[in-house]
């Protein structure tokens, strides 16, 4: 049933799910500008070049691996049994947690050793064939001391997912600016030991190792800090290695699905990852600026932020109810969530989103621009964060309907969906790539990126909106058109406030800030009004989260 108004709607029931996220989205709010300041260092350590690369392939292939084997599992399949276990268990679920911890550590720990033993070979696949033989040898250096990550990676993951289930949202959120700091005082000390000029050619393995182990370490640490926590809520694992009658086979025939998902995604990552960094070398002349797969990684980077301080948060709170009311069969009581949610994430996003399609290039600028990264590849970087903006609504509102897909432990048509989400994907950035000059070549495989996403938000909504009954369309379309349109005018005046004020001063760090600040400042005054005079509800709850954000 597809309804005029929906039922428990609006900023009433929003405040519910505000208030369970709000200690989430603090903690994900601090660790991502700490991360935010982490990705500033290591761009001024190593800049944008081909060396750069060779450091962002070899740190993305820890991620890459565990999300593959196992990391796309247990975020998507293993809260849901976990919550099912603990209602339905007589030890509250902790025997579950157990063989699941122990279990996921075995394979995890094969899987490190594995990748560790397998690392030229590892980097060799996603290492563009353009590179030089010095470039390739230094980002396999770099690998030997990052794969380990991927063992930490899964303990964090775990630990987060147990604390979740437990309804323990806050810890997890802000163990990673223990990551960031570390890796932030290993950027610095690393330009005091190397300037700022590194080569693959002139850096020593004693400097790159300095690097890869300390990035390694910050993961460690991440992990680690979750363990007190775990024990003040009750938890004390205990290994155990009786798995079978125990309900984990239901775990993992979900999960197969989502490794699936995954390898479906890592596929594109892969291509992409080549491509970008192959445009890198390609790049040739005096005036040349370095745009590559670092560029392309940091701008992402730089574009999940607002994803996940919001609707990560949100969904994170959302996740274990929406588990619960699949398990009664409540099939309103998901949709009624669902759709809450993404007019919450809508509301707020769709003017983050116009502010930063503007002020990307800016917003690059001051983030990147010193030591190594130059203030043209910094601006190049903001063109890359502005492709990707078009796609930060839909990304997010799909990202909540994925959650609705696996509340009902069905993992299989998000699969479906993610296959041919990629290759629309690749179909949209491949042709381009391949006809644009050299220097935007990294900007289309963005815009690839978020174009898939506006398409297949419009597919997968229309498929769980069929297998709920409905998810309040009208009202939830309603809302984002009436948000939309009040994003374009904050868009606009955000533009033309902040050229005004930088044609005033000289651009430096000071005058940026200043500038950046007063544009979103008038940009989100004329969304908010325009918010109240066309009586977009979900705005009225916002005051309190940004309250509740507060320390």
């Amino acid at each position: 049933m597809t309804s005029t108004e929906p039922a428990e709607s609006g900023p009433d029931s929003s405040v519910g799910i505000a208030r369970s996220s709000a200690l989430m989205a603090s903690g994900t709010v601090l660790s991502r500008l700490t991360g935010v300041l982490r990705t500033s260092a290591i761009a001024a350590a190593i800049g944008f070049a081909t060396f750069a690369d060779t450091y962002s392939i070899a740190n993305s292939l820890p991620n890459i691996v565990y999300i593959l084997i196992v990391g796309g599992a247990i975020n998507s399949v293993f809260v849901p049994q976990l919550v099912r276990h603990m209602k339905s268990d007589k030890d509250g679920g902790d025997g579950y947690a157990d063989r699941l911890l122990t279990l996921v550590g075995l394979v995890l720990l094969a899987v490190t050793v594995s990748a560790v033993v397998l690392a030229p070979w590892i980097t060799r696949l996603y290492a563009p064939s353009n590179w030089t033989a010095s470039d390739l040898h230094v980002s396999t250096l770099f690998a030997y001391f990052l794969l380990p990550q991927i063992f930490f990676y899964g303990l964090y993951t775990m630990l987060q997912q147990v604390l979740n289930a437990r309804g323990a949202f806050g810890t997890p959120m802000f163990a990673p600016i223990v990551n960031n700091v570390v890796v932030i005082v290993a950027a610095l000390v690393f330009i005091g030991v190397v300037g700022t000029s590194p080569t693959s050619s002139t850096v020593t393995t004693t400097q790159v190792m300095l690097l890869g182990i300390s990035t390694t370490i910050g993961v460690i640490a991440q992990s680690l800090v979750l363990i007190p926590t775990a024990w003040r809520v009750g938890y004390r694992y205990k290994p155990r290695f009786d798995f079978r009658g125990q309900g984990l086979g239901k775990a993992g025939s979900l999960a197969g699905w989502t490794i699936g998902f995954v390898l479906v995604n890592q596929i594109t990552l892969l291509i992409v990852t080549r491509l970008a960094a192959a445009a890198n070398v390609t790049l040739t002349g005096t005036n040349k600026v370095n745009v590559g797969f670092t560029s392309y990684q940091n701008a992402y980077l730089t574009f999940i932020l607002p994803h996940s301080v919001i609707t990560v948060s949100l969904v994170t709170a959302l996740l274990p109810a929406l588990s619960r009311a699949a398990h009664a069969l409540d099939f309103a009581a998901i949709s009624a969530q669902l759709a809450n949610a993404m007019r919450i994430v809508a509301v707020i996003l769709m003017p983050v989103s116009a502010m930063l399609f503007v002020l990307g290039p800016r917003i690059t600028q001051l983030l990147f621009a010193r030591g190594s990264a130059s203030v043209e590849e910094s601006i190049y970087t903001g063109y890359v964060l502005s492709a990707f903006v078009v796609g930060l609504v839909p990304f997010s509102l799909y990202y909540v309907l994925l959650r609705g897909y696996y509340s009902l432990e069905d993992t299989r048509t998000p699969f479906w969906l993610t296959v041919w989400l990629n290759v629309t994907n690749l179909a949209i950035a491949l042709p381009l790539y391949l006809v644009v000059n050299p220097q935007y070549r990294v900007i289309v495989l963005a815009l690839g990126f978020a174009l898939a996403y506006v398409i297949f938000l419009a597919v997968s909504w229309r498929v769980l909106s069929r297998r709920l009954g409905g998810l309040e369309t009208y009202y939830t379309v309603r809302t984002m058109v009436r948000a939309g349109i009040a994003s374009v005018p904050c868009g606009v005046a955000t533009w033309f406030v902040l050229q005004g004020m930088l044609g005033l001063f000289t651009i430096h760090f000071i005058t940026l800030v200043l500038a950046l600040g007063v544009a979103s400042a008038v940009g989100l005054g004329i969304f908010l009004g325009l918010a109240w005079i066309m009586h977009i509800s979900e705005i009225r709850y916002l005051p309190k989260l940004v309250r509740r954000r507060a320390f």
